[in-house]
């Protein structure tokens, strides 16, 4: 199996896990302490993942975020609902990827090289993950409407601390 297959696999993978347990996850990984939680990666941890370097699978890091917000119950609710009716939607899409990449590495591999091809692959590969990127982000604006103002400031920080460290700052 290639590399590519078995990220990709993963991928699939983490988005059942994570529509799944929805707000399980919040609850389990909280972190009060206020500080970095420790590197739980491995090769496909935090840095890298499905996707490229800093996607941790269909969310991004969206859940280890809301997970250091204290959520309320009910918050916890919502956004597990919100999970939820999303997830037939990244289900369509980690099996639109599975094929895009599946497309791709057979046009890489096959003999003579037919560049047309791979280019034609290479951009339906472009198209499912800018699919992704938009779900996500849809996701993420349906979740930002759960939280307080305190929470969205607090959310914001955090995002803004990770981009920090992905680009080496």
């Amino acid at each position: 199996m290639s590399e590519r297959m078995r990220r990709l696999g993963l991928f699939t993978g983490a988005t059942l896990i994570a529509i799944g347990m929805g707000a399980g996850v919040l609850t389990a990984t909280q972190n009060t302490s206020g500080q970095e939680p420790p590197f739980r990666g491995g090769r496909m941890g935090p840095a890298t993942g499905p996707g490229g370097p800093g996607r941790m699978g269909p969310m991004g890091p969206l859940m280890p975020l809301l997970a250091r917000l204290g959520l309320s119950d009910a918050q916890k609710d919502q956004v597990k609902a919100i999970m939820q009716s999303h997830a037939d939607e990244f289900k369509a899409l980690g099996t639109r990827a599975a094929t895009a990449h599946g497309a791709l590495e057979t046009a890489e591999t096959t003999d003579p090289v037919d560049e047309g091809t791979i280019r034609q692959t290479s951009a339906e590969v472009a198209a499912v993950d800018a699919d992704m990127a938009v779900a996500r982000a849809h996701v993420r604006a349906e979740v930002f409407q759960v939280l307080t103002a305190d929470q969205k400031t607090q959310a914001k920080q955090l995002m803004a601390k990770r981009a920090g460290r992905g680009r080496g700052v």
